[in-house]
């Protein structure tokens, strides 16, 4: 049977589009959970971010596994695993189990986001048809964080939270059905051997780093326990840039980061992801417990963000098919920071216009931003390597969402936040004109 390449981009996508939903939705159940469940500030920061943390802990392990044992099949085991997880979480009765059931749909997960981009870019070999498919991939993406709001919001509203995790069962199995009906097997020609101890540093590296600003604003930065996180994320940090060279496969291949356009296509991805991280957390709290809307009232005032993101994503992946990705980068930079400067004047009255008009900036500015990031990390890799360039590239953003809702919550109730999003905005802007420069180009030819 003939490759049918569009069916594969529609089955990857949606499949896809569950996961990054799943990463967002929960926002906007958050004061629910805490109501329900008891949940503390601190609590409702695990139960985003454990599901963020693992993924981004295991992105590059999965992307390996696919080359080596089947895309097509680790694609179904992921998507086995992320509908199991969801029925977990919807029955979860502490916060404890629902933090625990997150981690099991995050393992799911992370054998979904590597593993899809590999299948695509396998299925789509002529380079200019690749980077539009890697277009609609991003944005496909970008819309289903953003989107997670909204839908969040009316589901929470009308049927309750355990809801958000009920429509992920039915969208899982068939996932599973078309994929083994539609999408064809693959290997990586000379697949990579596991690395156990690059991935236990890895896993510590972003646990350390994690716990240790979750914890420390409410255990005391000077504690024995959060200076003990962060010297075990720096020490295994270190040893992961001494090990990982001196392996013939390595689970984080260092040569990619020569390339000044990979660095900073991934330094830009946790920027972008930090920033809408942190946006949906801070800005749940905001619009449901300091203004007193409802769910449903509160995922509609996104929908300027959400709609913004699904009118500019395509528009992006188009522009960096045909001119390349630094004037989307640019246009992502300018439209984050101008959202970030306007929420920094947040108050218990602020008009509905001004956050419509910061919502949709932000919406802008992030709609811009997936296809540049993941064509430029991608674009160049060899083939055979897919499911690893794109793993890399998949967990800076889990990396920048995870340290977003760590960092920027411990802001929750002051502009701070804001501020910090205003300038991961520039930091994209300049980072996009600096590593799409002729001499950046060149530097990897």
């Amino acid at each position: 049977m003939p490759v049918r390449k569009p069916l594969v981009l529609a089955i990857c996508c949606m499949s896809l589009f569950i996961v990054g939903l799943d990463a967002t939705i929960v926002n906007l159940a958050l004061p629910s959970i805490r109501a329900e469940l008891g949940a503390s500030v601190t609590g409702l920061q695990w139960t985003v971010d454990a599901y963020t943390l693992v993924i981004a802990a295991l992105l590059v392990l999965s992307g390996s596994t696919a080359d080596r044992l089947g895309r097509r099949r680790t694609f179904q085991v992921g998507l086995v695993l992320f509908s199991i997880g969801s029925l977990l979480c919807s029955i979860a009765s502490t916060v404890g189990l629902l933090i625990a059931a997150r981690m099991v749909q995050a393992v799911g997960g992370s054998m979904l986001n590597p593993v899809a981009m590999s299948i695509i870019t396998n299925t789509f070999t002529e380079k200019r048809e690749r980077a539009r498919a890697i277009g609609v991939w991003g944005g496909v993406v970008g819309l289903s964080m953003a989107a997670g709001p909204l839908v969040g919001g009316a589901l929470v509203e009308t049927i309750g939270w355990r809801s958000i995790f009920w429509l992920n069962v039915p969208v899982g199995v068939l996932a599973v059905v078309l994929t083994a009906l539609f999408v064809p097997e693959s290997r990586a020609d000379r697949p990579r051997r596991l690395d156990p101890v690059g991935q236990l540093l890895v896993i510590l590296i972003l646990a350390g780093t994690v716990f240790g600003i979750i914890e420390g604003h409410g255990k005391g930065w000077t504690s024995p326990l959060i200076i003990g996180s962060f010297a075990v994320a720096v020490l295994s940090l270190l040893a992961l840039l001494r090990y990982e060279p001196r392996r013939e496969d390595p689970l984080l291949d260092l040569r990619f980061f020569r390339s000044v356009p990979f660095s900073g296509a991934t330094v830009i991805a946790v920027c972008a992801f930090a920033s809408l991280g942190g946006f949906l957390f801070l800005n749940s709290i905001y619009l449901q417990e300091t203004r007193g809307f409802s769910a449903l009232h509160a995922g509609l005032l996104t929908l300027p963000m959400a709609a913004m993101t699904a009118v500019f994503a395509p528009i992006s992946g188009r522009i960096v098919g045909t001119w390349g990705a630094r004037v989307p980068l640019v246009i992502a930079g300018i439209g984050l920071a101008v959202a970030g400067v306007l929420l920094t004047t947040l108050t218990p009255t602020t008009p509905i216009a001004l956050l419509v008009t910061a919502y949709a900036a932000f919406g802008i500015g992030f709609g811009m931003v997936n296809a540049p990031i993941t064509n430029t990390a991608v674009s160049g890799m060899p083939v055979a390597q897919a499911g690893v360039a794109a793993a890399i590239a998949s967990t800076s953003r889990q990396v920048g969402a995870a340290l977003g809702v760590a960092v920027l919550g411990a802001f929750a109730g002051s502009a701070a936040g804001f501020w910090i999003i205003a300038a991961c905005g520039v930091a994209v802007g300049a980072l996009g004109l600096a590593t799409t420069s002729q001499r950046a180009l060149k530097s990897v030819l």
